[in-house]
């Protein structure tokens, strides 16, 4: 006999919470930063998605991009003490990906962003947009 574990609403709280304040720290690592046209996509409604959330963000330059992903990484093992599951992107600098599980970080040299299009291809989600920090 098999036996599943199901979740309490406890448990579904606690990993909400923990998926807020992930993002809330992302975002303030990506502001540190200075990011660009900053999103937050709500995903979970959606069947086919692959995560809760994604954060796009821009950068103008490959050395801005690289200054962004290490100041998320940064900040979240600062402050939760988490390293992102998988990455890719960092030796070419163009679109780095940060894979938290339940949040992807995609930040995009301007160019990659508008190529690929993960806003239109996933417009079904509940977007958040950020102010630029000046």
């Amino acid at each position: 006999m098999v036996k599943t574990k199901t979740s309490t609403a406890t448990e579904i709280q606690e990993n909400v919470n923990s998926t807020e304040v992930l993002i809330s720290v992302i975002l303030e690592g990506l502001q540190d930063k200075k990011g660009k046209e900053i999103v937050v996509m709500d995903l979970r409604h959606l069947p086919t998605s692959i995560t809760d959330y994604f954060i796009l963000c821009s950068g103008d330059s490959d050395t801005h991009i690289k200054a962004l992903c290490d100041s998320v990484e940064d900040k979240v093992h600062q402050v939760l003490q988490e390293k992102p599951w998988h990455t890719e992107g960092k030796e070419f600098r163009k679109w780095i990906l940060l894979d938290y599980i339940s949040v992807i970080v995609h930040i995009f040299y301007p160019e990659q962003r508008r190529f690929y299009g993960l806003e239109e291809l996933w417009g079904d989600a509940y977007f958040t947009y950020y102010d630029d920090v000046r």
